[in-house]
């Protein structure tokens, strides 16, 4: 509910022209298919296991939960080889592709900006009397890694 006196942009209204692109914010503004977008992007297609193995952290079932919401909403595809066991790709289609470029843009802002973020934590933190709970920033990992070696058993 809007306060008295306080206009609103009119792309932050809740009318039903502006109710899915609030839907498509909510997807590309979560975690996991950002990664998604981001693995994909650099790695082309991908199976089911490959890409959960690439995107650290994800649970088998949110990668499932996330694969399904990108793929209605037309961000990848996905391939069922009829084979025992079933062989099943993903990869990004032409409108996820699009996406890539803005998932790329943020990726390379957060990795240019650690040390600003890491310094106004402090500085937050120090004025706030704030105990440090976390280690400051460090660069991440490529989000892309090289799969683990197998070592036979």
């Amino acid at each position: 509910m809007q306060k008295k006196g306080i206009a609103r942009p009119p792309e932050l209204e809740h009318t039903p022209a502006n109710c899915h692109a609030r839907e498509m914010l909510a997807r590309v503004g979560d975690k996991w298919s950002v990664y998604v977008i981001h693995v994909l992007g650099d790695a082309g297609t991908l199976r089911f296991n490959e890409l959960r193995s690439r995107v650290n952290g994800i649970s088998q079932r949110m990668l499932t939960v996330t694969l399904r919401g990108m793929e209605r909403d037309g961000l990848v595809t996905r391939k069922v080889y009829p084979q025992v066991p079933p062989r099943v790709e993903y990869a990004l289609t032409k409108l996820g592709r699009t996406l890539r470029q803005l998932v790329r843009g943020l990726v390379e802002w957060s990795g240019a900006h650690l040390t600003e973020v890491d310094t106004a934590r402090a500085a937050y933190d120090a004025r706030n009397r704030r105990p440090v709970k976390s280690a400051p920033l460090v660069r991440p990992a490529p989000m892309l890694r090289a799969r683990p070696s197998r070592v036979a058993g």
